[in-house]
């Protein structure tokens, strides 16, 4: 059953990057739109970005645009979250998951243990 493996999460200052990692168990990931998930705590999950299977086409939550960058290589099965200028606002776990499409998402993964990202000076 595919699943996914989140890694790359730390605790970085306020303005900071990390490059979050979304390793899949196999390449059937490839047929699959993908999404980065964030969830505060005391908050619900949100979606803050996706990438499609084909073509690549992107979509990102409006607190994380011109921030936030997802991209995938298939060939090494992974997704990726480059995140630039961070905020303490971005603190949270991050997960990712597949869905059928970008838009009109349906979560068709269970979801993993996450990566823990806190922006603290």
């Amino acid at each position: 059953q595919l699943h996914y493996v989140e890694s790359g999460g730390g605790l970085v200052q306020p303005g900071g990057s990390l490059t979050l990692s979304c390793l899949a168990s196999d390449s059937s990931s490839e047929h699959y739109a993908i999404g980065w998930f964030r969830q505060a705590l005391g908050k619900e999950r949100e979606r803050v970005a996706c990438v499609s299977a084909v073509g690549g086409s992107t979509t990102y939550v409006n607190s994380v645009k011109g921030r936030f960058t997802i991209f995938r290589h298939n060939a090494n099965n992974t997704v990726f979250l480059r995140m630039i200028r961070l905020e303490p606002e971005d603190t949270g776990a991050y997960y990712c998951a597949a869905g059928g499409n970008c838009d009109g998402w349906v979560t068709l993964t269970s979801w993993g243990q996450g990566t823990q990202v806190t922006v603290s000076s």
